[in-house]
């Protein structure tokens, strides 16, 4: 059975095709998976790429630091020179609020130290990371050693509605959310700040325009019924605010 509760989409462009992006499962209950990017872009010149970002917290390694990346809730541009290599840690949503012991919301659109966190075994995990052949089984075996004692049945209910957000089309409103599960709408508001830190509402938009922006690049046509819009202006407009641009012009740069 398919458990994921994040999808493969979001990556928008990138103008350097030397960059890579490798996916890497994870063994871990609470952890979506491993990621890394690299490049290699000629002296001189500078790329980047556009990502819409997940309802995930990261833990990513970049210059030796290892830091906290919570939930973005725009897109964003990351630009890069020469040679590099990122490694990441992507979160369930909902799954690092176990370590983090606090309300997930007060990381959204935050980028801090893990040290902030961990102290000075931030530091220690960074510098094996870096030496590490092997990243992901350093990874692993730091968290299970840094496990929280408890994860309470509300970081699964959490899971259980995330990903039925991902995969189920028809759930369209949170109003679905409230009676698939059982729980009122305060209640499912107040889960979604503590543990992922954006609203369902948030999940539930963001999750079908990564879907639209692929699927549009694809040359497929979307309609914005089945995406959970009332109407098509609507769709347009969180389209613009969310990619950048209309879904026509997407259209066009993409296949020119």
């Amino acid at each position: 059975m398919d458990d994921a509760t994040t999808s493969e989409l979001g990556v928008l462009d990138t103008g350097d095709p030397s960059f890579r992006l490798e996916r890497i499962p994870s063994s871990l209950p609470l952890v979506e998976r491993y990621w890394t990017t690299s490049w290699d872009v000629a002296a001189g010149r500078t790329a980047s790429v556009t990502l819409l970002p997940h309802p995930c917290v990261n833990v990513v390694l970049e210059r030796g630091q290892l830091l906290i990346s919570g939930v973005g809730r725009e897109r964003f541009t990351y630009s890069y020179q020469g040679t590099g290599r990122v490694f990441g840690i992507k979160f369930r949503p909902g799954g690092f609020q176990p370590f983090y012991g606090g309300s997930v919301a007060e990381l959204t659109d935050q980028v801090r130290p893990l040290s902030t966190l961990w102290g000075a075994s931030a530091d220690r995990f960074a510098a094996s990371l870096e030496a590490a052949s092997d990243p992901v089984a350093v990874a692993e075996k730091y968290l299970l050693e840094h496990w929280p004692a408890r994860v309470d049945s509300e970081v699964l209910l959490v899971e259980r509605i995330v990903h039925a957000l991902l995969r189920d089309r028809e759930i369209v409103r949170v109003g679905d959310v409230t009676e698939r599960f059982g729980v009122s709408v305060r209640t499912v508001q107040r889960l979604f700040r503590r543990y992922v830190g954006v609203g369902p509402k948030w999940v539930l938009k963001r999750y079908r325009l990564h879907e639209a922006a692929d699927r549009l690049a694809a040359g497929e046509a979307v309609g914005w019924a089945e995406l959970g819009y009332c109407d098509q202006s609507h769709f347009i407009r969180d389209f613009v605010r969310v990619v950048g641009v209309s879904p026509s012009v997407w259209c066009a740069g993409v296949s020119g």
